[in-house]
């Protein structure tokens, strides 16, 4: 008794024994505010839209006000088959997380069997003689048995053998490595819903990119149609002054030349609409020309809100899902140091069985009818070829390989941050000179006209600031799109709004199983 006691505390006290080093969350760097703009000898002019340290919205393309890109975003939960694969991996690693803490608690099976056995003559029964079961044994002298079996030989019969028990196992979690390894797969789940969300915030950014780029693409096609509509004005003043003679065919030729060439760029820009609207379908799981009707009639590139709130740099690294989950991939190998360690060390088990049997069926209700055993077993590795030692190795330079991913995922955050800020204000800076050149360039082409009209310039004047509004208009609708795509990967490198629960749709199949 004094025994079992003693083994029992010293079960007790090793229990609470972990091997391998104990996670720590590292420490990022993170500057004490954003980034300003570098100096300049001539200073910049004021941008109208002006990065604040604020919260953010998690819907942050709110920001845009734009009605049609809110609804697209609000479907992207439940219809993007990226996002909804996430979720699926999601489950997978519960589910393995599960697998795993089955190892903490003792596994038992309830058993039962019947069998018709016949033993051999010439097994180990043989080596029994006349007292084995079912042996008859010879009368005196050389006669035979009542049984006409020889004196010491064997009378071996079939018989059943009737069995029912419960069969029990435990390993004793003495150094942690069951421990250690649902250390890991809580780790594991950790990462792959980060994983989960940063696949959203992905796809939100991708819709709102796509949803900027089809608004884009639509003020480019009302642009072209009304330049076109301008050639053909010119086309027709030509062809009225070479008819009374007061100029030349060459004139009208070069105006039919000038309108072939802008109705030439709109079928290439026809195409690009059907193209976004169609990465905008295949994003939130629709087929081709499902949204034509929602997204074919044309409208403005959503515009940049006065104040853009950014948060604190601070948060930026609680923000990032990428940055979330190289933590917890590293905090995942890093359990599995303890693992690798405990595997040197013996494994206790703790057995036991309890089980009816007999041999005829009626008798297996009787208590004397039970056979029991139990007891620990004890696994020591003593020679394993350099396996455990190998193990433990690679664990270790895996635990590094993430140490060095979780640095590379927080200097590229602030690498995209500082990237994006430059590129927001920068390209603001630039539409504003192109929206100035488009005033000028109207203004001179219809001074141009008059001029023309009034017999003072060529043909070719009116046409070369035609050409020259034109290219200004379209540089300033790229750069007014190139504004909100800017915001668009500002608030990407931002890692989006600080989401504390996923936005979560039921839909059927597997993947409605609500979130963690």
């Amino acid at each position: 008794m004094a025994r079992t006691s003693v083994l029992c505390a010293l079960a007790v006290a090793l229990a609470g024994c972990t091997m391998g080093p104990n996670f720590e969350a590292p420490s990022s760097w993170s500057p004490q505010s954003w980034f300003a703009p570098k100096p300049s000898a001539v200073a910049p002019p004021a941008v109208p839209s002006t990065p604040v340290a604020e919260p953010i919205d998690p819907s942050w393309w709110a920001a845009f006000g734009d009605a049609e890109l809110d609804a697209l975003e609000n479907r992207v939960a439940a219809e993007n088959l990226d996002v909804r694969a996430a979720t699926v991996r999601l489950a997978e690693s519960r589910a393995q997380r599960r697998i795993t803490g089955a190892a903490e608690f003792p596994q038992i099976n309830g058993d039962a069997s019947y069998q018709r056995q016949l033993p051999s003559k010439e097994g180990v029964f043989s080596l029994l003689g006349a007292g084995a079961p079912g042996g008859v044994s010879g009368g005196a002298g050389s006669g035979g048995g009542a049984s006409g079996v020889p004196a010491g030989g064997l009378a071996l019969r079939p018989f059943d053998l009737w069995q029912y028990g419960l069969d029990a196992s435990w390993e004793l979690d003495l150094w942690g490595r069951v421990r250690r390894s649902i250390e890991a797969a809580d780790a594991s789940i950790d990462a792959s819903g980060e994983a989960r969300r940063d696949a959203y915030l992905s796809v939100l950014a991708e819709v709102a990119r796509d949803y900027v780029q089809l608004r884009g693409v639509q003020t480019q096609l009302r642009i072209s149609r009304e330049n076109l509509e301008i050639a053909e004005t010119n086309l027709k003043l030509t062809q009225e002054r070479a008819a009374h003679g007061l100029t030349s065919t060459l004139d009208a030729d070069t105006a039919a030349a000038q309108v072939a060439t802008t109705a030439a760029t709109i079928p290439q820009l026809e195409q690009q609409q059907s193209q976004l609207i169609n990465q905008l379908g295949f994003l939130l799981g629709q087929p081709p020309r499902a949204l034509d009707a929602e997204l074919g009639a044309p409208a403005p590139v959503p515009p940049v809100p006065p104040r853009v709130p950014i948060g604190l740099p601070a948060e930026l690294a609680r923000r990032r899902p990428d940055i979330r989950q190289a933590e917890a991939q590293l905090h995942a190998q890093t359990a599995q140091i303890g693992v690798a360690v405990a595997s040197f060390y013996p494994t206790v088990t703790l057995n036991g069985s309890f089980d009816i049997q007999a041999v005829k069926f009626g008798n297996l209700a009787d208590w004397g009818a039970r056979t029991y055993g139990f007891g620990p077993s004890l696994s020591v590795p003593i020679f394993e070829g350099g396996r455990l030692k190998g193990n433990l190795e690679l664990t270790e330079a895996q635990q590094q390989e993430a140490v060095i991913a979780y640095q590379r995922t927080v200097l590229n955050a602030w690498q995209e941050v500082d990237n994006a800020l430059t590129a927001y204000g920068a390209e603001q800076r630039r539409r504003e000179r192109f929206e100035d050149a488009v005033a000028r360039n109207r203004r001179a082409l219809d001074l141009a006209r008059q001029q023309y009209t009034q017999g003072l310039t060529t043909f070719l004047q009116v046409l070369t600031v035609q050409q020259q509004l034109l290219q200004s208009e379209q540089q300033a609708a790229d750069s007014t799109t190139a504004v909100s795509l800017d915001l668009v990967a500002l608030y990407k490198a931002l890692g989006g709004g600080w989401e504390t629960a996923f936005p979560y749709q039921a839909s059927s199949g597997p993947a409605s199983s609500p979130p963690r």
